[in-house]
């Protein structure tokens, strides 16, 4: 099985090309930390990520994920976020890597989990706040190179995906995996 993962600023279009690709036939993994934010929101929290568990609840719940999406008969799954990406997450909002965290950074590595391909998704120039979503345009900036050196420190390869509409964002994807 080849794993994919798509990565990017909040607001880039992400989810938007992860549906597509659904649509298409694709194996996709959703995303995880919109998800724990809106399960605290309904709980209550409304600003979870102020709080370091976090980052280990994302990480968890994209383990969950990633392992459950190894039982599916894809050829090809495309990830919606990874591992690395929470731990951007982190830096991002100045918590160090927990224990739980660094071990699933050293177990992908390790496995070989992922393509080394990874798709950045880029801003598409303007954020539309939402309720899981409260970050400026200038901060998703700051957020998008955060993912990009976190990924070149792992050792992943960038495929920039340049704003466009959806159709030819796919395109791209979908050309770069048949290489």
């Amino acid at each position: 099985m080849r794993r994919f993962i798509i990565t990017g600023t909040p607001g880039s279009g992400k989810t938007a090309i992860i549906r597509q690709l659904e649509l298409e036939g694709f194996g996709v993994v959703e995303e995880a930390a919109t998800d724990v934010i809106a399960a605290a929101q309904a709980r209550g929290t409304a600003e979870p990520w102020i709080d370091s568990s976090f980052i280990d609840a994302v990480a968890e719940l994209q383990k969950k994920r990633q392992i459950r999406a190894s039982h599916q008969p894809d050829d090809v799954q495309f990830h919606d976020r990874s591992v690395v990406c929470t731990a951007a997450l982190a830096r991002y909002l100045g918590y160090t890597r927990s224990a739980f965290l660094a071990s699933e950074l050293e177990a992908i590595q390790k496995e070989a989990l992922y393509e080394r391909r990874v798709f950045l998704v880029r801003s598409l120039g303007f954020i539309k706040p939402s309720e899981a979503r409260r970050i400026t345009f200038k901060e998703a900036l700051r957020f998008e190179r955060i993912h990009e050196e976190i990924y070149l420190s792992f050792g992943f390869e960038l495929v920039p995906i340049q704003p466009g509409s959806l159709l030819e964002r796919v395109e791209v994807i979908k050309a770069a995996i048949r290489w």
